[in-house]
């Protein structure tokens, strides 16, 4: 559909150009009315005005009978019988009839209706984008064990309950299956919101879809097809877009009512002039009159206009809309249900305290296990080196670096042993830390590793997920406008405690799998409260499309981005704010608009109509026309305006108190 009133739009248009030219009005008005003049011309400009209006205007005829079959008139109706009266009022003049022809009214009210609804047609959002997302989330092939443990790649489709594949490092697990063989780390941030990868040995299950880490494991198969843990995922993202509501266009409403009007007020004007002994010419003119001046250019552009400039501008500054509906609705907006990982946070781990057991101070602590951790490619290893560059702490030189599967590393640097590894080592050899700011830091659900030198336990290094600088700000702003601020997540509870701290959230919800997520945001909305949910994961897509504003960040997986009314591009959780503060705004200029497009009827189709002949105020069609085309004009500069309401956000960011960010949950 998009690309059908794309093309007719253009074939429109290009023929517009010689009926605008051909037109006696325009003619008259830019002084050329003989220099164009030649026998015929009006057959001409009947001619190709025809093929603008069966041509151009086929969909809103075709809609016209759609709407009256469903007995719902709108739209469609107003738009066909503007269409239709202007054609064949201006056809029966071409042939005889005395009047004025408005060719040049007919076929730039098509150009505008097909360009209008060529915008709301790229506006409207498929429920398969997200559906083909999550199912590309799984590998297409996996590797089967035969006889001897002899590697087949097969397709996933091929697997069978029972069958066993191997899963090797940096791969994704085809299906659902409990490991038989190995130990490695799984990265399932993308399906259950968990940022720490998660240590799974034999007896434990793989989830299907999940990211392999640095060991190869056998899986035997347990799960297949709608059975899978992603399947039910899809199932969830696919019931909850078919039971959506949404709400209904505020121009087809108001487009009902201009329909029952412009009908009812050309009838009683044809009726009212005949019976007051008037010919048929001049009653059929006033009727013309009010048919024209009821012409919904300004009608058809009132919300896609305002649409189509909110769009350029927030695409402008990052924020991309993809359901018009629901990103109005954000103007009532109460609570805003953020995902942690990803969202508050930045998905990856740092260092978030250095304890020092020994003789040595953090710096040299942070030295010896980042110069460590440098040879290995572990996402706490990566975060460690990270905060030791943060820190201006220059890494150690290692040698013989060697991986311990799920415990840690260890490797030779200046001669002696050293090991970064986890508390689970520690238990394992006998090894003991009783430490109160150790303790704390654990029990704050910090991830806490151990540097050992020459098997001596010397320091302990607490690892979080990073929770952006920008998250302050949103928090801060959001509760300013009266918005609470809460959080869901796949984390531990005492992880989920320090950050919702740390920020000032209003609630939090943790340990959270993703139909939770779904049953959370049912749960706020049962407070009586209108919500919004942020997330990047799989698994935040259901909880998404359940809200009443879905809002993906944008660094996000693309289901997440599928599934979203608003996506934001860079991953700035402030731009939540000025989301919501252009949809009151452009809700605002939506309502103006269209009240003005219906409301200068109640000034114009009365004196269209004749009831001021008396005092010698008498409009023509071609006045009509003037006047509908200038309530077009005024549409357009108002949609316009919404620029000021962009710059304003703007300057409300820039002017917003970073400190917030400086001194965390306190400013918060």
């Amino acid at each position: 559909m998009v690309a059908d009133f794309r093309r007719r739009f253009w074939v429109s248009l290009v023929l517009t150009v010689p009926v605008l030219a051909l037109s006696p009005l325009i003619q008259r008005v830019l002084g050329f009315e003989q220099a164009l003049a030649f026998p015929g011309d009006g057959y001409v400009l009947f001619a190709l005005s025809c093929v603008v209006f069966f041509y151009g205007g086929w969909p809103f005829l075709t809609g016209l009978f759609g709407e009256i079959g469903s007995r719902r008139p709108g739209m469609m109706t107003l738009i066909a019988l503007a269409i239709s009266v202007a054609f064949f009022y201006s056809s029966a003049v071409v042939f005889g009839l005395s009047g004025k022809v408005f060719f040049w009214e007919l076929v730039t009210l098509i150009d505008i209706m097909l360009l209008g609804h060529w915008i709301e047609m790229k506006s409207v959002m498929g429920a398969s984008g997200a559906l083909e997302a999550l199912v590309r989330l799984l590998p297409a092939t996996a590797h089967r064990l035969g006889a001897g443990d002899a590697v087949e790649e097969v397709p996933i489709t091929d697997l069978k309950p029972g069958d066993r594949v191997l899963v090797r490092p940096g791969e994704k697990v085809p299906t659902d299956g409990m490991i038989v063989k190995g130990r490695s780390s799984f990265n399932e941030a993308m399906l259950t919101g968990e940022s720490r990868p998660v240590e799974k040995g034999e007896g434990q299950e793989a989830v299907g879809g999940s990211a392999n880490g640095e060991g190869a494991v056998t899986l035997e198969v347990r799960k297949t097809g709608d059975q899978t843990y992603l399947s039910q995922v899809i199932d969830m993202v696919r019931q909850a877009q078919e039971t959506r509501s949404r709400t209904q266009d505020l121009a087809n409403r108001a487009a009902l009512w201009l329909t029952y009007i412009a009908l009812s007020a050309g009838g009683a004007t044809l009726v009212f002039w005949l019976a007051a002994g008037r010919g048929f010419e001049f009653s059929l003119e006033r009727m013309v009159t009010v048919m024209v001046i009821t012409c919904p250019h300004a009608l058809g552009l009132a919300v896609p206009l305002v649409v189509a400039v909110s769009t350029r501008l927030t695409a402008q500054n990052g924020l991309l809309i993809r359901d018009r509906a629901a990103f109005e609705r954000a103007r009532n907006l109460q609570a805003v249900l953020f995902d942690k990982t990803g969202t508050l946070t930045e998905g990856r781990f740092g260092v978030a305290e250095v304890v020092a057991l020994a003789e040595l101070g953090e710096e040299a602590v942070l030295a010896w296990a980042a110069g460590l951790e440098s040879q290995s490619q572990h996402p706490i290893a990566q975060g460690m080196v990270r905060g030791a560059e943060e820190r201006g702490v220059a890494p150690k030189p290692v040698e013989a670096f060697r991986s311990l599967t799920g415990q840690g590393a260890e490797a030779t640097i200046e001669g002696r042993s050293v090991r970064v590894v986890s508390p689970g080592y520690l238990r394992e050899h006998g090894l003991s830390v009783d430490d109160g700011a150790v303790r704390k830091l654990a029990e704050e659900g910090n991830t806490v590793v151990y540097l050992l030198l020459d098997d001596r336990p010397v320091g302990a290094i607490a690892l979080a997920d990073v929770v952006r600088p920008e998250s302050y700000e949103a928090v801060s702003r959001l509760k300013a406008m009266g918005i609470q601020c809460m959080m869901v997540t796949g984390d531990a509870a005492p992880v989920a405690k320090s950050v919702a701290a740390k920020l000032g959230l209003d609630d939090y919800f943790a340990e959270v799998l993703p139909h939770q997520k779904v049953e959370k945001v049912r749960e706020v909305k049962a407070r009586s409260l209108t919500v919004a949910m942020i997330g990047d994961g799989v698994n935040d897509a259901p909880a998404l499309v359940e809200s009443d504003l879905g809002i993906a960040i944008g660094a996000g997986t693309e289901v997440a981005i599928e599934s979203a009314d608003v996506v934001l591009v860079r991953s700035d959780p402030r731009d939540v704010f000025a989301i919501l503060a252009l949809s009151r705004a452009t809700y605002g200029k939506m309502i103006q608009n269209l009240l003005w497009a219906t409301g200068y009827n109640a000034f114009a189709i009365p004196l269209a109509a004749g009831v001021a002949i008396t005092w010698g105020i008498l409009l023509t069609p071609a006045f009509g026309a003037a006047l509908m085309s200038l309530s077009t004009v005024i549409v357009a500069i108002n949609a316009k305006l919404l620029e000021r309401a962009r710059r304003l956000v703007a300057s409300t960011g820039e002017s917003s108190a970073r400190p917030a960010a400086a001194t965390g949950g306190a400013a918060a």
